[in-house]
């Protein structure tokens, strides 16, 4: 019997200390939470970050202004333009060798080759980007000399793709075309094309020929065409030949001094 009361006494003190130690814990709790939430700096720097987030307009990419709601407009630099989408500008730059041109419609790329567009009062422009085979990293370029006019090459991306004229034109930067070399200001037409245009017999006293006509030295399929004493150089084709009393083009064995390649009589074998 006593042994029972003993144990019972030592299990209410057991329980009494537990939930002395509970609300203890429970108490502390509270103090820090409340401590917590009733800072007042803490409260007025939250209540102030959050206002500065909410009330704050958004800034646009750029403050230049637009002219209208939508669309492109130039900018101080001719290869620069600004776009406005809904009110809000951005300025842009396009890639190198390419310029901005206001006169392309709104579903046009804006950014075109030079000869297409008016660079009057904003001539200014990124500098080059060039590589080892482009002066800018887009465009069209002559290659070689005035003495060897017939080739471009097309750059993009900085990397050349290069292209010939065809036989007797030559690249024209003015125009990107292929031309008559003597309407290309920097090529020589002699030089390039290897023949020079005889004197005008009649030069004197009755005027000059608008056009004369002469065979080839070198190919009697070939002839030229002498525009204000300058060459043009045409082909009359395959089997065909420059007939001097006729100055035009005929069949090949119609023109004296102009023999039919051997092999071709041999059915396009080649002599041996």
């Amino acid at each position: 019997m006593t042994d029972r009361l003993h144990f019972t006494s030592a299990l209410n003190m057991w329980s009494l200390k537990v939930v002395v130690s509970l609300v203890v814990v429970c108490a502390v709790l509270v103090i820090q939470v409340c401590s917590q939430n009733y800072h007042p700096n803490n409260q007025q720097s939250n209540r102030q970050t959050s206002n500065y987030v909410r009330d704050v307009p958004q800034v646009p990419h750029s403050s230049a202004n637009c002219p209208e709601k939508n669309g492109r407009f130039p900018s101080t630099t001719c290869d620069g333009y600004i776009e406005c989408i809904d009110g809000i500008a951005e300025e842009k730059t396009c890639q190198d060798g390419l310029l901005f041109n206001p006169a392309a419609g709104i579903f046009a790329f804006p950014c075109q080759y030079p000869i297409d567009v008016d660079c009057t009062g904003r001539e200014q422009t990124q500098p080059p980007q060039s590589t080892d085979d482009c002066p800018h990293q887009f465009g069209y370029y002559q290659m070689g000399d005035a003495q060897n006019c017939g080739q471009f090459k097309n750059c993009v991306d900085g990397r050349a793709f290069v292209f010939d004229c065809p036989e007797g034109l030559a690249f024209n930067a003015d125009t990107y075309r292929c031309d008559w070399p003597d309407m290309v200001p920097s090529c020589d037409s002699e030089a390039f094309l290897g023949f020079r245009c005889p004197p005008d017999a009649r030069s004197f006293g009755l005027g000059q020929e608008e056009f004369r006509f002469f065979r080839s030295p070198r190919d009697c399929q070939r002839y030229f065409i002498c525009v204000d004493n300058k060459p043009r150089l045409y082909n009359c084709g395959e089997g065909r030949a420059f007939n001097d009393l006729t100055n035009a083009c005929d069949g090949i064995e119609n023109v004296t001094g102009c023999a039919i390649p051997e092999y071709q009589n041999r059915g396009n074998r080649p002599l041996l």
